[in-house]
């Protein structure tokens, strides 16, 4: 088995807890699979993603699956996001879905694409 990546410990503000994420250079997205291997979602590398790609890209690292476990500490890592989320259903979907996975939804697999960015 690969050594994991080390567990960072989340802070209360977003922006904080990025600081302590890998770097997302060279990946151009990450894909998300249900358990048919079907790409239900995927988040690219570009500007207003980036904190989500950082943040799945490190679930992935950490964790491999994303499972309810994988999801809980990812919707720490979003700090302040999260509970917006919860307020505002559909505003943040990459939250919505770690929320819905934690809830009991089923597990997804975490495929980093690497590309030239």
């Amino acid at each position: 088995m690969r050594n994991r990546l080390a567990m960072i410990h989340p802070t209360a503000t977003f922006k904080d807890n990025l600081r302590q994420l890998p770097t997302v250079d060279g990946v151009q997205r990450i894909d998300l699979m249900d358990a048919t291997g079907a790409v239900v979602a995927s988040i690219e590398n570009q500007p207003g993603k980036q904190g989500s790609l950082a943040v799945y890209h490190y679930l992935r690292q950490r964790f491999e699956t994303l499972d309810a476990k994988a999801a809980e500490h990812g919707l720490d890592v979003f700090a302040e996001h999260t509970a917006d989320a919860r307020n505002r259903p559909g505003a943040h979907p990459n939250v919505d879905r770690l929320l819905a996975i934690a809830a009991g939804g089923a597990p997804l697999s975490i495929d980093v694409i690497a590309g030239d960015g």
